[in-house]
């Protein structure tokens, strides 16, 4: 469903001059039209924006010009997809709509999302067992030493399962290397929920709960109970079959606070957690 507002005369005339730049920094070249004659202006013509998002000339010139007018979602993202925007530019340009920018596609199921360098970054974190996950629990790169931890190796585990809450609700090896999973499920059904509420109806997040809601009764029981709770630092007990139980220090870094992709790295707090993590290195 569309969502419209009325624009604060303010922001409206910021998003026309916005919008005017923007059409006048493209080469109409690069976006195969031609122009034929004199050229009189720079970069696209409001026509051509009107044509490329499949709107009309009267209303884009409207919007341009400043007009109060009613704007969609849909047909903001349509002008930010005729005009080249970045994802940097169409959050601006929603933001001056006021407007909520509608959730970007999910990358293809094994397609990498993390860059060289925040790979780079874990690998280098080694012994110290990291990884970086989005506001979903989508694991979007790990270390060696994290599947050490945990028991699982998680370049055998499908894409479109590297989810934690997934693994804590179907994986045994990945239960069982939670000493305290009865209590530990609770607490990211509650992070979830406290998250989701900014995402609510978004189809990446529904089809996540419905996956949840039929791999564990256990999900089931601890949804129904409304509870919320934000990200914090924590320690966390693990369980190793040789090594027995250790605990760690869970230590969480955000790598773009907007997307809710953050950096967790997992620190010893004793002396027994760096023999630990020590001797898991060793039988790497």
């Amino acid at each position: 469903m569309d969502i419209t507002d009325a624009l604060h005369d303010s922001n409206a005339h910021e998003l026309g001059a916005f919008l005017r730049a923007r059409r006048e920094s493209l080469d109409p070249g690069r976006l195969g039209i031609a122009r034929g004659g004199r050229k009189r202006t720079p970069g696209l013509r409001r026509e051509d924006v009107a044509a490329l998002a499949d709107i009309g000339i009267t209303w884009y010139t409207k919007l341009e010009q400043g007009r109060p007018i009613r704007v969609s979602s849909r047909v903001l993202a349509a002008v930010a997809g005729a005009l080249q925007c970045t994802e940097a530019e169409t959050r601006h340009l929603f933001t001056l709509a006021g407007l909520k920018q509608p959730e970007r596609p999910a990358a293809p199921a094994g397609c990498p999302a993390l860059s060289t360098m925040q790979q780079r970054l874990l690998d280098q974190l080694d012994p110290i067992p990291a990884l970086i996950q989005n506001a979903r629990y989508d694991i979007l790169g790990f270390n060696q030493s994290y599947c050490r931890m945990v028991g699982v190796d998680l370049a055998r585990i499908a894409p479109e399962d590297r989810n934690c809450i997934y693994l804590a609700l179907t994986h045994s090896a990945w239960q069982a290397s939670l000493a305290n999973w009865e209590d530990a499920v609770p607490r990211m059904v509650a992070q979830f929920r406290s998250a989701m509420a900014e995402h609510r109806h978004e189809p990446l997040w529904e089809t996540l709960l419905d996956r949840f809601m039929a791999a564990s009764p256990a999900f089931r029981d601890a949804w129904q109970r409304y509870e919320v709770r934000a990200i914090e630092n924590q320690l966390k007990t693990f369980s190793h079959p040789r090594l027995g139980l250790f605990t760690l220090q869970q230590n969480n870094w955000w790598s773009a606070a907007r997307d809710g992709d953050r950096l967790l790295a997992y620190l010893p707090v004793d002396e027994f957690g760096e023999r630990v993590l020590r001797e898991l290195a060793q039988s790497a």
